[in-house]
């Protein structure tokens, strides 16, 4: 059991290279695809900054209660509020800001999407009209979003715990957000495919969990890194695109 978890571990990181070297080959759609993680990166640095120069006024509206504490004990809770806050946030704001991204640039990752696919064969093509995929993509963004703040408050509150809430929360954060980030990035192949329900990808996922996890939490560590996505970003949607072919059990 432990082996082939480590072996699908491996082998899902080992596509975030695997879509480097693909991306390599196609500079035009790679700096096309640079350009919507560029402009979104802008945003939610300054979203980040924000909160961050905002922090302590934040802390201190969540903590009325500690006012009268021992000062030791009050700066510890204060930290770890501020730091569950700023947890939560980068949660949030990594999973939006590849929702915003993908919207930004869906004809551009559509496109580098299919060129990875035509290397292993055919590719089939979605017969939907533009708004009512429009609607379908806006109503899932909005579901993952709201999934991802749900999430991200539930991970703030174990922040509190003693020991779980410095070790164990960081971890699930990673895990939660990297599984929310892989259902967006295997997104343009299923679609294609006609499977057109976030529970269809989720299915596919959970056979091969471990090697999602092996390739969208490394992504989504990275994603979390100001400007440092304007790169990850192509890369991720060739990776995703070669992690989706597996999960459908099609040649890669």
């Amino acid at each position: 059991m432990v082996r082939p978890a480590v072996e699908d571990l491996v082998v899902g990181a080992g596509l975030l290279p695997r879509g480097l070297s693909m991306i390599a080959r196609r500079p035009r759609l790679f700096l096309l695809g640079a350009i919507p993680p560029a402009i979104t990166s802008v945003i939610f640095t300054g979203l980040l900054i924000a909160l961050i120069t905002q922090l302590r006024p934040l802390v201190d509206w969540l903590t009325p209660f500690a006012d009268d504490w021992n000062r030791g004990l009050a700066t510890t809770v204060e930290v770890l509020v501020g730091g569950a806050v700023v947890a939560g946030a980068v949660l949030i704001m990594v999973i939006s800001f590849t929702t915003l991204t993908l919207a930004l640039g869906s004809p551009l990752y559509d496109k580098l999407s299919e060129s990875v696919e035509r290397e292993f064969g055919d590719v089939p093509e979605l017969n939907e009209s533009v708004a009512r995929g429009v609607l379908r993509a806006l109503r899932q963004a909005l579901a993952l979003i709201s999934v991802a703040i749900l999430g991200a408050l539930v991970l703030f509150g174990t922040g509190f715990l003693p020991v779980i809430g410095q070790t164990v929360a960081p971890v699930l954060s990673a895990v939660f957000g990297g599984w929310i980030l892989g259902i967006e990035l295997v997104g343009a192949p299923f679609e294609r495919r006609g499977l057109l329900r976030l529970s269809d990808r989720r299915a596919a996922m959970r056979v091969r969990r471990f090697r999602v996890l092996g390739f969208a939490v490394p992504t989504f560590l990275l994603l979390a890194i100001p400007f440092v996505g304007v790169v990850v970003f192509p890369v991720a949607t060739a990776g995703g695109t070669i992690l989706a072919r597996q999960l459908l059990s099609e040649p890669t």
